[in-house]
C-alpha cells in the first residue's frame, strides 16, 4: 500500500502586519508576513532581537496585546480556519488546546502559588472537561512523560532547577495533545547539557504525536539539530526561506549570509569573526526599500528605492534580494516549499 504524503498546510499565515501605536509613535513589527507549516513539520523562526519573531507567535496565538498591538492585515489560516476572524470564545478553546506555545522565561510562566500538579491539571479540565481526580493523574502522567517523578506533582515551582521548569512549561503545552506546539526559545535561559535534554524531549514527543512546531530561536545550530524548514527573519520580514539543507548549504541572502559569518566555522581557521556591521532599523522608522540595504556590503541604488519581492532560488528556496532577480522570476507570494531530509549535524556553524 503506498503511504500519502501530506500536502495540506496545518497553519498559513498570509500577509500578516502586525503594528504597536504608543505616544503617536507607530512602531511596525511584522510586515506582511507568509509562511506556512504541515502537520509533523518544525519550522525554525530565525532573527536578531527585534525582528519580530515573538510578536508573529503572539500574533498566531491572539495574545497581541491591545492596546498597543494592532493586527492590520493579513490572515492566519489554522486547519483551513482563520484564526483571525473567530470569536473571542471560540479562539480561547484553541488556545491551548490545539494551539499551545511554550514561553521564552519558565519562571514567568509559571504561577508562583500553586503545585505544578494543579497548574497541569487546570489545562487538562478546562479543555477535555474531565474530571478533577482524572485531570490530575493526567498531570502527573505528563510529568513522567518529561521525566519528572509524578510524587513532585504537589511541589511549587520554586523547587525546580530551571532546567525542570521548562520540563514542567512542555508538560503543560504538551497536555492536551495539540496539533501545533511554538515554542519561544525554549532553551535559550538553559545551560548546555540541559538544553540537549530538552530539545531531545522536544523532537521526542513532537514525534510520538505528529505535533507541528514553530521553534523561535537565534541558535542556528539548534534549528540545524530540530527543524525541517527555516525562515529568516529581518526588520518583520522573511528574507529568506525554505527546506533547512537548502537554506544551510546554498545560502543566498546577505543577511542570512551575515549570520553564519557572525559564528565559528568549523570546516575553517580565521583570525576574526565577520559579523553584520551597524543595528537593527527603528521600527518607527523604517528605511525605504529593501529594510536590510543600511547595512548590506552588496547594496545598490536600486535596494533604496523599492522593496525586492521573494524569489525562487536555484537550490529551491526563496530570497528577497535584487541580486537574484536575474536568476529566477519573482514570486507572487512567499511560499516555502516542503520539507526534504533535515539535517543531522551541523558541520558549517558551531551550534
Amino acid at each position: 500500500m503506498t503511504e500519502q504524503v501530506n500536502t495540506q498546510d496545518l497553519l498559513s499565515i498570509e500577509d500578516l502586519s502586525i503594528v504597536y501605536e504608543v505616544d503617536g509613535e507607530t512602531t511596525y513589527a511584522v510586515n506582511n508576513l507568509n509562511i506556512s507549516l504541515k502537520r509533523g513539520e518544525t519550522l525554525g523562526l530565525i532573527g536578531e532581537t527585534g525582528a519580530g519573531k515573538t510578536t508573529t507567535a503572539l500574533g498566531i496565538m491572539g495574545l497581541v496585546p491591545n492596546p498597543p498591538g494592532r493586527i492590520v492585515n493579513g490572515k492566519v489560516i489554522f486547519d483551513g480556519e482563520d484564526l483571525l476572524q473567530l470569536p473571542k470564545e471560540k479562539m480561547r478553546s484553541v488556545r491551548g488546546n490545539r494551539i499551545s506555545m511554550i514561553f521564552q522565561d519558565p519562571m514567568t510562566s509559571l504561577n508562583p502559588v500553586m503545585t505544578v500538579g494543579e497548574q497541569i491539571a487546570e489545562v487538562i479540565q478546562i479543555h477535555e472537561g474531565v474530571s478533577k481526580q482524572s485531570s490530575f493523574q493526567k498531570a502527573k502522567d505528563m510529568l513522567e512523560m518529561v521525566g519528572i517523578p509524578a510524587a513532585r506533582s504537589g511541589d511549587y515551582p520554586h523547587q525546580f532547577s530551571g532546567g525542570m521548569k521548562q520540563r514542567v512549561v512542555i508538560a503543560i503545552a504538551l497536555a492536551c495533545n495539540p496539533d501545533l506546539l511554538i515554542a519561544d526559545e525554549p532553551t535559550t535561559a538553559l545551560d548546555v547539557t540541559i538544553q540537549a535534554q530538552v530539545l531531545d524531549l522536544m523532537k521526542d514527543l513532537k514525534t510520538r504525536y505528529n505535533t507541528a512546531m514553530l521553534l523561535i530561536t537565534h541558535d542556528l545550530g539548534v534549528v540545524a539539530q530540530v527543524c525541517d524548514k527555516v525562515a529568516i527573519m529581518y526588520a518583520g520580514e522573511v528574507v529568506e526561506s525554505g527546506d533547512i539543507r537548502d537554506v544551510y548549504e546554498n545560502t543566498k541572502h546577505p543577511y542570512t549570509k551575515g549570520l553564519f559569518g557572525s559564528i565559528p566555522d568549523l570546516d575553517h581557521t580565521v583570525g576574526r569573526l565577520k559579523p553584520i556591521k551597524g543595528m537593527m532599523p527603528d521600527p518607527t522608522d523604517p528605511p525605504s526599500g529593501c529594510k536590510f540595504h543600511p547595512r548590506c556590503p552588496d547594496a545598490t541604488a536600486m535596494c533604496s528605492l523599492s522593496e525586492p519581492e521573494p524569489v525562487l532560488t536555484e537550490s529551491g528556496h526563496t530570497a528577497r534580494c535584487f541580486m537574484l532577480q536575474a536568476m529566477a522570476e519573482p514570486l507572487a507570494v512567499q511560499k516555502p516549499l516542503a520539507a526534504q531530509k533535515p539535517l543531522t549535524e551541523l558541520n558549517r556553524v558551531q551550534g
